[in-house]
Formats: structure tokens, C-alpha cells, sequence
């Protein structure tokens, strides 16, 4: 086993490069942004809209932001929380959160109000990679992932890119995302354990029946290690490029604390990889449950 430092383009810089034609621009920020906006979706899911700064509205599909959470009464999380981006809209400078209320932090988060303002950090990490080659992409997402996968959506359509989206949860009530990508033009596949159309078998007939349609060109995906495996065999039979987003617990969110790291068999060989600078959107074909 070894560690992979293979090196990314540095996300940020403390200070301007030493010789520099053009005005130096950060890439990651860490700011107060304003709520607008922290609504319920359904029984478990909240829709966190704040405005930022351009720079964090540059925030690419895949990517990520660490949250510095209020204190709920009697409690007091530690440590930022990181965040799947939801949306970002350069344009009106806001990104969106879409989150569950599982643990200190996010009990934190579920306590702000429109106007009140929280200590974001980013976009961090490495985002989704459209290939303009690519004219249909299969998104398949379950619980958290379908929060990851939303901005795929979006950057589909402006890269041309026809979308299938699998969208799988516990029961209809708690699908996300639905109406966005089906608002991109996306067509939405979706499958829960109460109809008992969510299991490995089912998805992987959908999924041969849209590569024999030629509506599978890569896939994309975020949130169910049992899926993961299924695309992995797809992808391996039929000669198809793919991606996964992956969930990790984060410390500091720049790569320093090693907190994050994963095993990945990349050439038969298995190395470590921190999921917060090498991902957290990796290959598919080398990613390890």
C-alpha cells in the first residue's frame, strides 16, 4: 500500500504569485455569507440558500464547502462541517446546501434564519468532469448523493449533454431533485425501497437497457456503495468511463490532516488518497467500497 501525493493545482494561494501579468485571484474564500433562505424540503431534507462572494458562486458541480456551524443550546461542534454543493448561481452570487439534521452541527444549521449569516469556506476539492463528447450521461444518486448530483444537472444541459437521472431513497416522499433535473431537461428514473424497485438487480436492468439504447455514454454517481458496484461492472463490460463523488468524514477540508483518506485501486495497486484534494469526485473504475 502507498500513499499517492499526486499533486493538484493549488487551490488557493496566501499570497499573489511573485510574477504576475494579471490581477491575482483567489479560488477558495472564507466568509460570512447572508441566509436568504432555510426551508424544509421534506421530512428530512433543508434547502440552505446564502448569498457570498463571486468567487464562492464560481463553485463547480462536485465540489464542496466547509460549514462553521451555530452552537445549538448545550452543544458545541468543533469542527466545520463539509457540505455537497447544491447550486450556484454566479450571476445573483448565491450557492445552495441541501442538508439532513443528523448530528450537532447540522442541528446548528437548522437554527439560522433569513438574515443571519454563517462562515462558509470554498469551493473545495475537485468537481465533476463533463467530456463535450459525451452527448448522454447516466446520473444515479441515493440519500446524501442526490444533493452532490444536483449540479450536474445544470452543467449537462450547458455542455449539451442529455441526462438520465436514478434517483433512489427509502420512499418517494424523500426523493430530491426530481423537479430540478427534470426542469434541465433530464429524464428521472426514480426507485425506492417501499416499491421495492431500488435494489442492484432492478437498477442494473435499467441500466443495460439505456446502454443498449445508447443513452449511457459515462456515468456519474454519489451515494450507495451497492450501486457503485453495479456501474463498476457496467462500466467494465461495455467500455464505459465513469465517476463517483465520495462520502467522507473531514477535518479541515485543504488536504493538511489526513483525515479523510480512502483506499483506491488505481494500475492493481492500492494507495491512499485524501478525499478532500484528490476528490472528492474520482474515477469509478478506481474506487473502493
Amino acid at each position: 500500500m502507498s500513499l499517492d501525493h499526486s499533486s493538484h493545482q493549488v487551490q488557493a494561494a496566501a499570497t499573489p504569485p511573485a510574477s504576475s501579468h494579471a490581477p491575482w485571484k483567489p479560488s477558495i474564500v472564507a466568509e460570512l455569507a447572508q441566509v436568504v433562505a432555510n426551508t424544509a424540503v421534506n421530512a428530512e431534507y433543508r434547502h440552505l440558500v446564502v448569498d457570498c462572494s463571486e468567487v464562492a458562486a464560481s463553485a463547480q458541480a462536485g465540489q464542496f464547502f466547509q460549514l462553521l456551524c451555530p452552537h445549538p443550546a448545550g452543544e458545541q461542534p468543533f469542527l466545520r462541517r463539509p457540505m455537497s454543493l447544491y447550486g450556484a448561481d454566479p450571476v445573483t452570487r448565491q450557492v445552495e446546501f441541501l442538508y439532513k439534521v443528523t448530528g450537532a452541527g447540522t442541528r446548528g444549521l437548522d437554527l439560522i434564519k433569513p438574515g443571519d449569516h454563517v462562515d462558509i469556506m470554498g469551493p473545495l476539492g475537485t468537481g465533476f468532469t463533463l467530456d463535450p463528447k459525451w452527448r448522454n450521461i447516466v446520473a444515479i444518486g441515493r440519500g446524501a448523493g442526490l444533493a452532490t448530483l444536483a449540479p450536474l444537472a445544470k452543467a449537462a444541459k450547458a455542455n449539451g449533454t442529455r441526462v438520465t437521472a436514478i434517483f433512489s431513497a427509502r420512499r418517494p416522499e424523500l426523493l430530491v431533485s426530481v423537479d430540478l433535473f427534470k426542469n434541465h431537461g433530464a429524464d428521472v428514473v426514480p426507485v425506492t425501497d417501499a416499491e421495492q424497485t431500488s435494489g442492484p438487480g432492478n437498477v442494473e436492468r435499467i441500466l443495460r437497457g439505456l446502454i443498449a439504447e445508447g443513452k449511457c455514454d459515462a456515468f456519474f454517481t454519489c451515494g450507495s456503495s451497492r450501486l457503485m458496484r453495479v456501474q463498476q461492472r457496467l462500466a467494465i463490460e461495455f467500455g464505459l468511463p465513469g465517476q463517483v463523488a465520495m462520502e467522507q468524514q473531514m477535518a479541515c477540508g485543504i488536504g493538511l490532516c489526513y483525515c479523510c483518506v480512502r483506499d483506491f485501486n488505481v494500475g492493481g495497486e492500492i494507495v491512499n488518497r485524501r478525499v478532500c484534494w484528490d476528490g472528492p469526485v474520482f474515477d469509478l473504475l478506481e474506487a473502493l467500497p
